[in-house]
């Protein structure tokens, strides 16, 4: 008879708990979004050359590019406002019909520039001896970051002008505010249409054109409807 009665009183010890374990239930309570976006002139430019060789003897190549990017790291350095930057050394094997035929070194380099006309000028030079694989433009961080912290102030506005309306058309007196969250982001750098064989004959300087990035920051929170 006791040992019945000590399980009951442990079952009703345990109930409160699991109970207590759920979450509490909520009313009212309305999801909403809302965003602002612009449009942006980009003002940062970059620009990607590479020196490649292909023969037999590994040292000789390698030789070879290291003097070409050498050069286009020291033509680079002389114009003003330009950030230039060596990256993707590599050396590849060459195989034809299963056999080691040679092998391939190549270097890129990495130019940026807020001046459109000095790197397009630049390019222009650097091709006499590097070849051009990509152009790509977008937003400094100090503009992006600008441009976001505007558009904060117009998406919670219009944020909380779309909470209004929704507490009106609801008949409700007011509302409060439960999460709120803040998200920025924009268009990413595009590479320019330069055809490869352009990059690989053309040696006037080609035209940049930097065109527009859309910044975009979205608001999504949710909001509880008071009763009175």
């Amino acid at each position: 008879m006791w040992k019945h009665t000590l399980t009951l009183l442990s079952l009703g010890l345990l109930m409160p708990g699991v109970m207590a374990d759920e979450p509490p239930l909520t009313y009212d309570r309305v999801s909403l979004s809302a965003s602002a976006s612009a449009e942006i002139e980009n003002d940062e430019l970059t620009a990607v050359l590479f020196a490649q060789r292909e023969g037999p003897q590994v040292a000789a190549l390698a030789d070879e590019v290291n003097r070409s990017v050498r050069w286009g790291v020291e033509r680079a350095r002389k114009v003003p406002r330009i950030k230039v930057q060596t990256q993707d050394y590599r050396t590849s094997p060459i195989y034809r019909d299963g056999n080691l035929s040679g092998w391939r070194v190549r270097q890129s380099l990495r130019l940026e520039s807020g001046d459109a006309m000095q790197l397009s000028g630049l390019i222009g030079e650097l091709q006499e001896r590097l070849r051009l694989q990509s152009v790509g433009y977008g937003l400094s961080e100090q503009r992006r970051k600008t441009a976001e912290d505007e558009l904060v102030s117009r998406a919670i506005d219009a944020f909380q002008d779309r909470a209004k309306l929704v507490t009106k058309q609801l008949g409700r007196p007011g509302y409060r505010l439960v999460t709120m969250d803040v998200n920025s982001g924009g268009a990413l750098p595009r590479p320019l249409g330069i055809s490869a064989r352009a990059m690989e004959a053309a040696v006037a300087p080609p035209s940049l054109e930097t065109g527009t990035a859309t910044v975009r920051v979205t608001v999504r929170g949710t909001i509880e409807l008071r009763l009175e």
